[in-house]
């Protein structure tokens, strides 16, 4: 390695304290460390570069945050390519393995290139408006559509591959990758999915219909959910981020993306570890 990037989470209190050790470890190795703006200024640091310009520039990428962060900055990475390596300084931490305490062990097995890296899909999603592509968005986790507070039921066509699914009608309908689907997707009674096994996962969002049941198809799926309404406000949402208003008649396409991206394993623990932990299997 000769250059990494550091991103941490807005005004942590933390994030200072960290940035700076991984600087002073990475110098000892002549690793240039490159500081998003924000941070470098909370460091005290001169030279700050921009969030979007970091991954072109990169061989590493450092994420100081919780799973929020991490995602936001998997879309800057994009199709770079770049392993991203998440320290959990939020509470959950599905995809930022590593704890502040771990960091340091950490730290000497980048230096030695001595770690391992999952390799998770992502997901394109455009809306199509009367013909036209109007928004794109590449996402790590999920693409909803989902109602406002006081919007009624939305029916929402749905197809694979061009042939028809279900006209779901229901609060919202989820596409989560095998990554997300322990998150929004989960909480809506879909399945949890080994994050390596690539597949695309269609959750009803509270289904109108009981026998409305989540289904898991083939990674190289093409959906398209047609939305119908009337004089409601209906959002696209992307990883729960960035988003838009939908307008009657519009279609959301989701496919697999050819963005991947990569994230660095913690040493000393595996998936399903991961998920007694933070889902507290086994306890009563």
């Amino acid at each position: 390695m000769k250059k990494v990037g550091v991103y941490a989470k807005k005004n942590h209190p933390d994030a200072e304290q960290l940035a700076l050790m991984i600087c002073e470890r990475f110098k000892r190795e002549n690793i240039e460390v490159l500081l998003e703006d924000s941070l470098a200024e909370q460091v005290g640091q001169i030279v700050g570069f921009a969030e979007e310009d970091i991954p072109a520039q990169v061989d590493l990428v450092i994420v100081l945050g919780g799973d929020g962060t991490l995602i936001s900055v998997a879309r800057q990475v994009g199709e770079r390519n770049v392993p991203i390596l998440g320290v959990n300084l939020g509470r959950l931490g599905f995809l930022t393995e590593v704890t502040r305490d771990e960091l340091p062990a950490m730290l000497d097995l980048l230096i030695e290139g001595n770690f391992n890296v999952s390799d998770r899909m992502m997901l394109d999603a455009l809306i199509h408006r009367n013909g036209e592509v109007v928004g794109k968005y590449t996402v790590l986790n999920d693409v909803v559509i989902n109602k406002g507070a006081l919007a009624r039921i939305i029916d929402m066509e749905t197809s694979v591959d061009g042939r028809h699914l279900s006209s779901f009608k229901a609060d919202g309908l989820i596409v989560s990758t095998p990554t997300g689907s322990t998150g929004y997707s989960l909480a809506a009674g879909g399945p949890i999915v080994f994050p390596e096994i690539n597949c695309l996962v269609v959750s009803p969002i509270c289904p109108h219909m009981l026998t409305n049941r989540p289904i898991v198809v083939w990674r190289n799926s093409v959906i398209e959910i047609k939305v119908n309404f009337e004089d409601d406000v209906v959002f696209f949402t992307a990883d729960g981020q960035v988003g838009r208003k939908l307008l009657p008649g519009d279609v959301v396409e989701v496919r697999r993306s050819e963005a991947r991206t990569r994230l660095v394993n913690s040493p000393s623990k595996d998936y399903f570890e991961i998920l007694r932990t933070k889902l507290s299997w086994g306890e009563r």
